[in-house]
């Protein structure tokens, strides 16, 4: 019986495609044409033996096999794409300077160091953990070489999407899943100082739907945030990235609060077509964000 040999090519267009949404998208992402990304789908389905995608609407969705495969293939890319930077990377020296959100310091940070500092280790990660405003100053004035920060309207001329998330409202993680707020009384918000945009998007939410609210604990740090959420002083607002195991994210119809927006997120490069060694770090911050 013949081995099947998978293309990482064609691995690499099936997995973007997926983690994108469209295979219009992922042939944008990996310089190709639309007709080259279709053509390889239909190859690897043909290795397959069986579809790996169905039609859903307007859109596409996996099927059980290509859920199997979408698996598969991101391990395969995985390793493909972390021998390449070791080799690549072995006589890399210097710093890269990468600044974060808090919500990522505890879970994407020590991965991204990790994977980054087998593959490159003469190389030195300066990392900082600020807030928006402050990670955009430090791309946009050359302190940083790569930031992943919120989109608050502001941004820097070497920007990319990496995706959106629903904001969520969070309590503690013990908390009744059927509490609600009760009407007449203020909310109790649990917030970051200003300024925050998921502060100002809760605030904004809450007063279009004349509800009143109060801030009950307000923190300089994610930390102090998640600690009095979990004590049980009042509701917050985040996404679902990075949340710490005292807390949980709620729908608004659990709450009995209004509906929330989406918050993108983006990578800032400091330079149009940075050094390899900052390429590389990028692409280890994408290859871990989508695997979360």
């Amino acid at each position: 019986m013949s081995r099947i040999n998978f293309d990482i090519d064609t691995l690499r267009s099936f997995a973007t495609g997926i983690e994108l949404g469209s295979f219009a998208q992922a042939a944008v992402r990996l310089n190709r044409s639309t007709s080259a990304v279709s053509a390889q789908l239909k190859k690897l389905e043909q290795q397959a033996g069986m579809p790996l995608l169905r039609k859903a609407g307007r859109g596409m969705t996996l099927t059980e096999a290509g859920e199997t495969m979408l698996g598969y293939a991101r391990r395969l890319l995985e390793l493909n794409d972390e021998a390449a930077a070791a080799i690549r990377g072995v006589e890399l020296t210097g710093r890269v300077r990468l600044g974060m959100q808090e919500d990522f310091g505890e879970n994407l940070l020590p991965a991204v160091l990790g994977r980054y500092a087998r593959t490159h280790p003469k190389l030195r990660i300066e990392a900082r953990i600020a807030r928006n405003a402050e990670l955009l100053d430090g791309v946009n004035k050359g302190k940083l070489d790569l930031a992943l920060a919120w989109e608050a309207g502001t941004g820097s001329p070497h920007a990319e999407r990496v995706g959106r998330w629903p904001m969520r409202w969070i309590v503690a993680a013990d908390a009744p899943a059927a509490k609600r707020h009760r009407r007449g009384e203020p909310l109790p918000l649990v917030v970051l100082e200003s300024p925050c945009l998921l502060r100002s998007a809760a605030i904004e939410a809450l007063d279009r739907a004349g509800i009143a609210w109060r801030v009950a604990f307000s923190s300089a740090s994610l930390a102090g945030t998640w600690a009095a959420v979990s004590a049980g002083l009042g509701v917050s607002v985040r996404t679902t990235l990075g949340l710490p195991d005292n807390v949980r994210a709620l729908s608004a119809k659990q709450v009995g609060l209004p509906a929330l927006p989406m918050l993108g997120l983006a990578l800032h490069r400091a330079e149009a077509k940075p050094p390899a060694a900052v390429a590389q770090l990028a692409d280890i911050v994408l290859r871990e964000l989508a695997a979360r």
